[in-house]
């Protein structure tokens, strides 16, 4: 079970200790278990929302934005920040873009990508609870946490000495393709409304894994935090979009 709580330590912040240090063996089977903390973390998303469902609409959406964020420590939102800086600023070279990604500081890009997403997702939970469906939550970080095992399977990482390296090299394949397909079909429990996001989802990942390639050849750990983040939020848009049009 040490991969389970390697995964729970890293993707949440969750007071998790480990008692050795994990190998790389067990940081990319580690990545078999995202999902499983994607499920977590909605479920506590869910709860919560269920237990405070008496208050205004607009402040437990606002509840359970900041939930979101804090229980993932702003993980993934720093890999969007430094991944929509080192776009804007790399001006389309490759060394120049990696470079800005590995600059902790956080520039006027980054900062606006933040904020944009985050309105973003306070506004759809606002109307995913407004729309009586916030089971959903649970699937949305779900889903999120499959971006990477999709994106370490089929694409390079591009730093030698990254902890990406360590997770590509050790990773699962097969079971990794099956519990991704398990997973991405998780929101057909909604019929048509889940069909269209997972469709939403897979075209948002395909288009961000296109980018990834065509500017620096591959993937960083911060552009797949920031494909969790853009393809979380496509996610909910499509469902919360097709609730008023089916």
């Amino acid at each position: 079970m040490t991969p389970f709580w390697i995964a729970l330590q890293f993707l949440t912040v969750l007071p998790i200790e480990l008692k050795t240090t994990p190998t790389a063996q067990q940081n990319g089977r580690a990545i078999l278990f995202y999902p499983l903390v994607g499920l977590i973390i909605g479920g506590i998303l869910f709860f919560i929302a269920c237990l405070l469902i008496k208050l205004p609409i607009v402040l437990l959406a606002i509840i359970i934005t900041t939930l979101w964020v804090w229980l993932t420590g702003g993980l993934h939102l720093d890999g969007l920040a430094d991944t929509a800086d080192a776009w804007v600023g790399g001006f389309g070279d490759k060394l120049r873009t990696l470079q800005i990604m590995k600059d902790p500081s956080c520039g006027p890009i980054g900062v606006l990508s933040l904020v944009i997403i985050c309105l973003l997702k306070f506004a759809l939970v606002y109307v995913l609870i407004e729309q009586h469906q916030m089971l959903f939550l649970i699937c949305v970080p779900a889903l999120g946490r499959v971006v990477p095992s999709i994106l370490f399977l089929t694409t390079p990482y591009v730093r030698e000495n990254g902890l990406g390296r360590s997770l590509t090299d050790y990773l699962p394949k097969t079971v990794s393709w099956i519990i991704a397909m398990i997973v991405v079909l998780l929101p057909l429990y909604w019929e048509w409304l889940g069909l269209i996001a997972i469709i939403g989802f897979l075209i948002s990942l395909v288009y961000l894994r296109h980018l990834f390639i065509k500017r620096i050849e591959g993937i960083t750990g911060d552009t797949v935090g920031a494909a969790i983040e853009l393809s979380e939020t496509v996610l909910l848009f499509t469902f919360v979009v097709s609730c008023f049009y089916l």
